[in-house]
């Protein structure tokens, strides 16, 4: 009989599974809609601005070298070079921030009426790229090059090493900046702001060097150095934020 009675109530455990799975997989879920049911949804678009002192420059600087042969322009170029690298080690850049950018060897042609080309001689490219943590040094920097056999040389390009903590202040003041145009909205059509409904990102300036930079250069005496300018770049954050007004 004992056993008969575990039995018969194990099975009504069994039984009653099912429903208590069934109740706990019909529990209601809420997740509230991007639009909300009651009052008026405002779409503001707001970029917040600040300002930084670029603190990386960056420039391209190539040697060429011609020649009656390639081995000979190859030859030249690499020894040009090899002063030019030198003189950016001896000026403190480091070896992190020099890059090769290409290597290029090229035939040079005479061209004549109704006669094939003629191979005159052999043009040799090789050009590095240049990162100088302290801007204030380009200048002087750019003459070195120069002056060691650089011939080939574009930029500096000027721009922000970390920009993180600018970016977020930028992004502080795009909600500021949001804020208070649906302020003004929401005053213009007799309501009020009640509440953020999202915000998403839509676009960034991390202060790159897309602006062109201001460089001055002094040729009129051998004496001077070409000066640049860093000036301040503008970093800036877009923002759209969407409010819920009542």
């Amino acid at each position: 009989m004992k056993t008969a009675s575990f039995l018969s109530a194990l099975a009504t455990v069994a039984i009653g599974l099912p429903t208590v799975a069934a109740h706990a997989q019909a529990a209601p879920t809420t997740v509230e809609p991007m639009v909300p049911a009651a009052g008026t949804v405002l779409d503001v678009t707001a970029e917040g601005r600040t300002t930084r002192v670029p603190d990386l420059a960056t420039i391209r600087a190539g040697v060429v070298s011609q020649s009656p042969t390639a081995a000979a322009a190859l030859t030249d170029n690499a020894q040009r070079m090899a002063k030019v690298l030198a003189a950016l080690k001896r000026a403190g850049v480091a070896s992190r921030d020099i890059a090769t950018s290409s290597v290029q060897l090229a035939p040079q042609y005479r061209y004549a009426d109704n006669q094939p080309p003629v191979i005159t001689g052999y043009q040799a490219t090789n050009t590095v790229s240049i990162r100088f943590r302290d801007v204030a040094k380009s200048g002087t920097i750019l003459d070195a090059l120069v002056a060691q056999g650089a011939n080939q040389i574009d930029g500096p390009n000027l721009s922000i090493d970390k920009p993180e903590a600018a970016l977020d202040e930028a992004r502080t003041d795009a909600i500021v900046q949001a804020k208070r145009r649906a302020d003004l909205y929401a005053k213009a059509a007799g309501l009020r702001v009640a509440r953020i409904v999202s915000i998403a990102e839509s676009g960034q300036d991390a202060g790159g060097p897309a602006q062109p930079m201001f460089m001055m250069a002094r040729a009129s005496m051998a004496k001077d150095s070409t000066q640049i300018a860093p000036g301040e770049k503008d970093v800036t954050v877009t923002l759209s934020v969407r409010f819920l007004l009542n």
